[in-house]
């Protein structure tokens, strides 16, 4: 059985309370969303073109793609906000059936924004549909079975789809080709980590010094989905044994409870370096291996585990399989989970 991460990148389905905090707070403005400036730029550009036309014509279909807990969910609601639409949200694997998409998109109403997380997922019957909606707002669905079959073409309302993926190589290309706007979105700096743990610590109402500030900015990863969830775990530690305000020494012992590192690693991510290194040494190791080694799936450890290890430059690919670096050598051997 999978045991859950702190530092996972994924947000905790089945904590409710986790994601009703997730939700509130998300931005949904431009100005309040902090970080990705190249990519709010674009888009801010995209959008007040639409609204000055002022013709009819909506948003051109996006496509936003990079590692799971960058706020693609929460653009997709920023755009929204910024066009002035309703936004309606799915997901790749619950669109079961192409009359489940059928039914999401004779219920949306013009200028609307459709946005499918995990938009890989899609089954291959969905997609199929999903391209005349998205090209042509048509909808074309088959009534009966046999010789007495027929298809019939349904007009859509005119709607925005903003579709989600980690996996942009596993989207089909007919797909991919009807975005017009394709973006990733990259990891962010510590100084914006930093800015986002202040916003979160100002909502919440819980007083923060600027160096534990600084401090869980260099163990979040990067990623504002693991700042907040740290921040509220630490939040958690000064209400039990403090006086609620989170200052450094406190920061420090419950990041060392939490046995996160000083660069953000927890102790799934030491322990693969670990079995990498202690059964293969500096050889490519190959990733069925890695997963029979740590006992995950290969698709966890490409989507969570690789992506950020090889941003520190702790793991490389090769053509012959995964390497630990000299810098990840050095990490195992003085993870200093203690400052």
């Amino acid at each position: 059985m999978a045991i859950e991460r702190l530092v996972e990148p994924t947000m905790a389905q089945s904590d409710a309370e986790e994601e009703k905090m997730e939700i509130s707070l998300r931005p949904v403005t431009f100005d309040e969303y902090i970080g990705q400036e190249h990519l709010k730029n674009n888009l801010k550009l995209a959008i007040d073109a639409v609204k000055k036309r002022n013709d009819g014509s909506t948003l051109d279909h996006i496509l936003l793609y990079g590692p799971p807990g960058l706020g693609k969910t929460t653009m997709a609601g920023v755009i929204a906000h910024e066009l002035g639409a309703s936004l309606r949200v799915t997901s790749g694997p619950a669109i079961e059936r192409a009359g489940d998409l059928a039914s999401i998109l004779t219920n949306l109403k013009d200028g609307d924004v459709l946005f499918i997380d995990e938009i890989h997922r899609l089954r291959r019957a969905v997609e199929e549909v999903l391209y005349s909606a998205m090209e042509d707002y048509k909808l074309d669905i088959v009534i009966g079975k046999g010789p007495a079959a027929r298809s019939v073409r349904l007009d859509l309302p005119k709607f925005t789809v903003i579709g989600a993926t980690t996996r942009t190589g596993s989207l089909a290309g007919p797909l991919r080709d009807r975005f017009g706007i394709i973006h990733r979105l990259e990891y962010y700096k510590e100084p914006e980590i930093e800015q986002i743990i202040n916003r979160t610590a100002g909502i919440l109402k819980t007083k923060i010094n600027p160096d534990a500030a600084n401090l869980l900015a260099t163990r979040a990863r990067l990623t504002p989905r693991i700042a907040n969830r740290l921040f509220k775990r630490v939040r958690d530690y000064a209400d039990v044994n403090g006086d609620g305000i989170i200052d450094t020494k406190i920061a420090n012992e419950a990041l060392d409870l939490m046995e996160i590192d000083y660069l953000g690693l927890d102790p799934a991510d030491r322990n693969m370096l670990r079995l990498m290194y202690e059964n293969y040494g500096e050889r490519p190791v190959g990733l069925a291996t890695i997963a029979a080694l740590t006992g995950d799936e290969t698709t966890t450890i490409e989507d969570f585990y690789e992506p950020y290890l090889m941003q520190m430059g702790l793991l490389v690919r090769t053509p012959k399989g995964r390497v630990v670096t000299e810098k990840g050598i050095n990490h195992l051997q003085n993870p200093q989970i203690k400052l």
